[in-house]
């Protein structure tokens, strides 16, 4: 009696007693099972492929976003440093202001000095001058004033020339020698010297010397400015000699009283022009 054994389920071929759909059933699990496992796989596989596209858009939206916050950045830049460059205009225009402004109240200042500088020197002068000449001032011979930067210096005829005269006489040489003392101290003034007279014509004595009143004048008023520059030392560059005749009285020719105070010498300390001292800075600086 044979007694092989068979695996459970197969059977001597031949047997009555094998089962064929055996194989196929396990060929189906076999499949059944690839496919749920294919199933399954697929699905993982969507599932990592839909993350890595939102990782990837991720990835996108974020480069997306550096690329705005670096171009916010440039134009934050760029806006700063425009802001930057404003603000360093306008400091350096406020700067420059400064400047202009400290030179011009160092200017001022320099000015102011000068002014009260210049005011203390003409008020000694006029002081100077009303002590020198008390007397003549006093007797009302000289009159003394002073308004706008000048000093006048106001002397009648007779103290200084006899009737009819241009040369000075005693006296008068006198006066201007007191009066020179003070004028050859003055600095930074012109000293003009004008003859005034009154209405009345040259006597015809003196008619063929002396045609008319400006002759007389200008004549009185050079003879006044020699003697100034020539015996008291005043520097007579600043010495200016004019004549006006009767062209400007200062009281009426109609009195005595009044025709005396036109025949006069004015002497008018005014203030250097502007043109001489460009002149006098212009010669100082061309000197070697």
């Amino acid at each position: 009696m044979d007694k092989t054994v068979y695996a459970k389920g197969i059977g001597p071929r031949g047997d009555g007693g094998s089962k064929p759909w055996v194989p196929w059933l396990v060929t189906a699990t076999v499949v059944l099972l690839a496919g749920v496992a294919g199933y399954f796989g697929f699905g993982a596989w969507s599932e990592q492929r839909a993350r890595a596209q939102e990782a990837e858009k991720a990835a996108a939206d974020a480069r997306a976003q550096v690329v705005t916050s670096e171009q916010a950045r440039k134009e934050l830049e760029a806006k700063l440093s425009a802001q930057l460059a404003a603000r360093d205009e306008k400091l350096t225009a406020l700067e420059d202001e400064r400047t202009r402004l400290s030179s011009e109240r160092d200017l001022l200042q320099q000015t102011v000095q000068e002014k009260e500088a210049e005011l203390a020197r003409l008020k000694a002068t006029y002081e100077d001058i009303e002590q020198k000449l008390k007397a003549e001032i006093s007797d009302g011979e000289i009159r003394l004033s002073q308004a706008e930067g000048r000093i006048q210096v106001d002397l009648v005829d007779k103290i200084l020339f006899e009737s009819g005269e241009a040369s000075l006489s005693e006296r008068g040489s006198e006066v201007l020698s007191r009066l020179g003392a003070v004028l050859a101290k003055v600095e930074g003034r012109s000293i003009l010297v004008s003859g005034h007279t009154d209405d009345a014509p040259p006597s015809q004595r003196l008619a063929s010397t002396f045609p008319t009143n400006w002759e007389l004048s200008v004549a009185r008023a050079v003879n006044v400015v020699r003697f100034l520059g020539e015996k008291t030392g005043v520097p007579q560059g600043r010495l200016v000699a004019a004549g006006h005749g009767e062209t400007r009285p200062v009281a009426s020719n109609a009195t005595p009283k009044g025709r005396a105070r036109n025949r006069r010498i004015e002497i008018l300390l005014i203030p250097d022009l502007p043109t001489t001292k460009t002149s006098e800075a212009k010669t100082a600086a061309e000197t070697p």
